[in-house]
């Protein structure tokens, strides 16, 4: 619950904010008439997301266990490479997103209706479609959908309350903290996705080392448990792992985290959408 919670209220956040950006520079540039424009778009890329889970929720559970586990695995590495670079490029970006955004936005208002819908929709299927596949890898990790679930409403329904919140100018928050520690989070969550991924990878005999276990306790501590469903959607640790596994959580961890900490801090602090 605590990683789908993290990845669903930072993403959906990011998504807000993107939203608040670009509906107060409508208003500010008395640009109203084109609000349904901009709505549209965020709905088209968000029916896009959810389109995306679907599928590969579908089409993971149609394929035989070792189709599945290539599948899983690939996504995996592919889910953990775009959120490592998605965790860096906000890092590195962010104090300059709304500049950037009214500017895309302001060469949609002069293009027109079609224009701002295709402005908002990007934007917002950028988010959506990185949620969606990290948040399946998430969940093919936990081994569960009960837990994580309750996570992922909780995640959103924060994200899109605090983007209202800001919108409104009702709060101010630090997002430069607010993105430096659930960065970090998702670092930790990626880890374990990663992980998850590599033993599924060597399920399916893509990788070598199934056999070389680092432990096996599955004697005391059913994969199917409530506490190790909580540490492997949380610190990426499971009943069974291989040595390549915890070789490749720990490389992940320490590289990825030193240089995330020691990269400038993005400069953003208790921003306020502007009306």
């Amino acid at each position: 619950m605590f990683s789908t919670f993290i990845i669903a209220l930072r993403e959906g956040l990011e998504a807000s904010l993107i939203v608040g950006i670009l509906l107060a520079y409508l208003h500010k540039s008395e640009r109203k008439s084109l609000r349904g424009a901009l709505w549209t778009g965020v709905t088209l890329a968000v029916a896009l997301s959810l389109g995306l889970g679907a599928f590969l929720t579908f089409t993971s559970h149609e394929l035989p266990k070792h189709g599945e586990e290539v599948f899983a695995g690939t996504l995996a590495v592919v889910a953990v490479a775009l959120v490592t670079a998605m965790v860096f490029w906000m890092k590195r970006t962010a104090r300059n997103m709304r500049t950037e955004l009214e500017g895309k936005a302001s060469q949609a208002a002069h293009l027109g209706t079609l224009a701002m819908i295709a402005t908002a929709f990007v934007a917002v299927a950028r988010e959506g479609l990185e949620t969606a596949l990290f948040l399946y890898t998430n969940f093919a990790t936990v081994k569960t959908s009960r837990g994580p679930g309750i996570g992922l409403i909780l995640g959103l329904g924060a994200a899109i309350a605090l983007g209202f919140l800001i919108y409104r100018r009702t709060i101010s928050i630090n997002l430069g903290k607010f993105f430096k520690v659930t960065g970090i989070a998702l670092i930790v969550v990626a880890a374990g996705v990663l992980a998850n991924g590599i033993g599924d990878l060597q399920g399916a005999g893509w990788i070598p080392g199934s056999g070389a276990r680092a432990w096996n306790i599955e004697s005391w501590l059913s994969p199917d448990s409530l506490i190790a469903s909580a540490l492997a959607g949380s610190i990426g640790f499971s009943s069974v792992m291989t040595w390549l596994q915890v070789a490749t959580w720990a490389a992940y961890i320490s590289t990825v985290l030193t240089i995330f900490l020691k990269a400038g801090a993005p400069k953003i602090v208790a921003q306020k959408v502007t009306q």
